[in-house]
């Protein structure tokens, strides 16, 4: 069963208990058993700043994440070494401003100084060329 939520229209269709599917204006994003609210209830707090992510490789699609679910780099899903699979994030370019929110559901990244790895989708919503790997951002937790 799946439950679709319209994040920026607020509108939820509920059909079931343990999935859902969120729709932004650009993508359908499947998380399975996780609780997004819309983009305008949430409340985001500083988690840390002027940190650098990077993004996936294509070679990845079609393994499985740290947390069971299939990658698929056309989501907006990212990696994190601690952060609960599930949390949602804000990530700001600090260059222009831009912002995307991604769900952790995988473990990484394992290069040093690097706080984040997002879906090459994520990572051209921020920056519209990927001829530099990474990005300086800052990164905001949603408080529940």
């Amino acid at each position: 069963m799946k439950q679709l939520i319209s994040i920026f229209n607020l509108s939820v269709l509920f059909c079931g208990i343990s999935c859902f599917v969120v729709m932004s204006p650009r993508q359908n994003i499947y998380v399975k058993d996780a609780f997004f609210s819309s983009i305008q209830e949430a409340e985001w707090k500083t988690f840390k700043e002027d940190v650098h992510v990077s993004y996936y490789s294509d070679k990845l699609n079609g393994r499985k994440t740290a947390s069971g679910e299939i990658f698929d780099n056309t989501l907006y899903t990212a990696a994190h070494k601690t952060l609960k699979f599930g949390t949602q994030l804000k990530v700001t370019n600090k260059s222009n401003g831009k912002s995307v929110i991604v769900v952790v559901n995988d473990r990484g990244p394992f290069v040093k100084g690097r706080e984040l790895d997002l879906t090459k989708k994520a990572f051209l919503e921020l920056t519209n060329s990927t001829s530099r790997g990474s990005l300086k951002v800052t990164i905001e937790i949603e408080q529940n």
